[in-house]
């Protein structure tokens, strides 16, 4: 970066922010507008099959009713017919045939709606005009009642077969009609049977899609949700990206979970930067003997060469030189050393050796080892694969494993480090120490922010919380184990490069 240039958008945060956008982007149609649209289409279709049914029933309620209707119409000519019969036979009952026709044509007429719906206008009008001239012949036999004579005689059996003829055709017009109203009757309890049916089945039909519906637009984005969270849960910070075309209350989750990852990425690295500090402040008495004796060697030079600087040859002014030029390339390193460690670093992931990850550590606490009387032993393959990872960060996990290492043995000891490829294609690095061990019921806190078992102001507990989030940050894990009075071994495993199937950077959508 040149002088003075101003430092380019993180990555991190660039995607961060489009996926904001794009997620706000999408024309919102929301979870509870579609459901309310769903039932209310639900409802406009109940309706509609209630009002059929509806209109079904008054349908049969009329046809019972015009059964009923049609049942006395069809007593009285039976009557009719009857008491036409015992006229002609015992000569008695024509008043009552009378009688009997003309409570018929009251019922015709008082039913005459229903019956030319029934029949039809046509056949109405036969049936009246039927039962008109059977009435008609009736009261013409009423007239020849008392008539004696061959004529008279002759004129009721013109009747009586007149009478026949037509009481028969009645007779005949009513079984008719009856026969299409029952016929219309079961034809419309069939069509009841299979409406019934029919809905039961289109009502599964829209149980089924009406469940599909559900899924998809609620069960499907929550299980989409619980592996955001376990990917969130593993390191995994990536923002979640819209899928579909429209927004509802998911995508509104989908941004609270984006500014919640944010925040958490904001969060990390300040404990990051904490933990950095803290490990530093632990150095500083190391340091400050690797600073303080090339300073007091570069001191005593100069002062040298100030005393008698004319008393030495120009090839002792020259070694002097050499001499004082060293330290100061020695307390340079030692500081630039510091300076790479506590900078705040965003580098993207890159191709890094753990083996370089670990001798760069080492060397920030060869003094803290020294002062304490630890050793420290090495055993690392030289044909490790890389791994992808932050060099800053991989330093800063091994360099909080080594000062916990050392100030787990305040009387000396040895650190032992190893690494080694697992057939899983995880690199493994144990750091293990000769200290005083961790109590088995504190194994699962030691690696809770601000949890500590050392003395007030001898650390903050930050050191092994910030190891773990950013072992995870590079999609593996750290494990430890320990026996009080024998020693801790702190296990960390990463994916190395040759690994396809580890790792991170998988992205979320909504």
């Amino acid at each position: 970066m040149a002088p003075g240039s101003a430092p380019g958008p993180n990555p991190g945060e660039e995607r961060a922010r489009r996926a904001q956008q794009a997620l706000m982007e999408r024309p919102e149609l929301s979870i509870r507008t579609r459901i309310t649209v769903v039932f209310v289409l639900l409802f406009i279709l109940c309706s509609s099959i209630t009002v059929a049914a509806v209109v079904l029933l008054s349908r049969f309620e009329a046809k019972i009713d015009f059964l009923e209707r049609t049942s006395s119409y069809s007593f009285e000519i039976e009557e009719a017919r009857r008491n036409e019969k015992n006229f002609f036979l015992y000569g008695t009952g024509l008043p009552e045939a009378l009688a009997s026709a003309t409570l018929a044509t009251n019922h015709l007429e008082r039913n005459a709606r229903q019956l030319r719906s029934a029949v039809g206008a046509t056949k109405y009008e036969e049936m009246r005009s039927s039962l008109g001239r059977y009435r008609e012949l009736l009261e013409r036999l009423v007239d020849t009642v008392g008539t004696s004579g061959s004529r008279g005689e002759a004129g009721r059996r013109e009747i009586e077969v007149r009478l026949r003829t037509e009481g028969a055709q009645l007779l005949s017009d009513l079984e008719e009609m009856i026969d299409q109203e029952r016929t219309a009757v079961a034809s419309m309890l069939r069509t009841a049977m299979v409406a019934a049916f029919g809905f039961l089945g289109f009502m599964l039909l829209v149980m089924v899609l009406f469940g599909g519906f559900v899924v998809r637009a609620v069960v499907g984005p929550l299980d989409r949700f619980m592996k955001y969270v376990s990917r969130i849960g593993a390191g995994n910070y990536e923002p979640i990206q819209p899928v579909r075309r429209y927004r509802d209350e998911f995508s509104s989750l989908a941004l609270a979970f984006n500014r919640m990852l944010a925040e958490i990425v904001s969060r990390q690295e300040q404990l990051v930067q904490s933990g950095k500090m803290a490990a530093v402040g632990t150095l500083t008495s190391g340091i400050a003997h690797e600073l303080n004796n090339p300073l007091n060697n570069i001191g005593l030079t100069v002062e040298a060469l100030l005393d008698d600087f004319e008393a030495y040859t120009k090839d002792e002014r020259q070694r002097m030189l050499e001499q004082a030029y060293t330290q100061v390339e020695r307390a340079s390193t030692t500081v630039r050393n510091l300076l790479d460690f506590t900078r705040k670093d965003r580098s993207a992931f890159t191709d890094v050796s753990l083996s370089d990850a670990v001798r760069s550590a080492l060397r920030l606490v060869a003094n803290e080892a020294k002062l304490a009387g630890v050793e420290c032993e090495l055993s690392l393959n030289g044909t490790l694969p890389p791994v992808r990872g932050n060099p800053h960060d991989l330093q800063q996990i091994f360099l909080n494993l080594l000062l916990n290492a050392i100030q787990a043995m305040p009387n000396g000891g040895v650190v032992r480090v190893s690494a080694a490829l697992e057939d899983d294609g995880y690199l493994r690095v144990d750091v293990s120490d000769e200290g005083v061990g961790i109590p088995p019921e504190r194994l699962e806190e030691i690696f809770d922010p601000f949890f500590t078992t050392k003395d007030l102001g001898e650390g903050t507990g930050l050191g092994l919380s910030v190891s773990r989030g950013l072992v995870e940050k590079h999609g593996g894990g750290i494990s430890v184990t320990s026996e009080p009075g024998r020693g801790t071994t702190f296990s960390v495993r990463v994916p190395s490069k040759t690994d396809s199937g580890a790792g991170v950077g998988m992205s979320g959508s909504i």
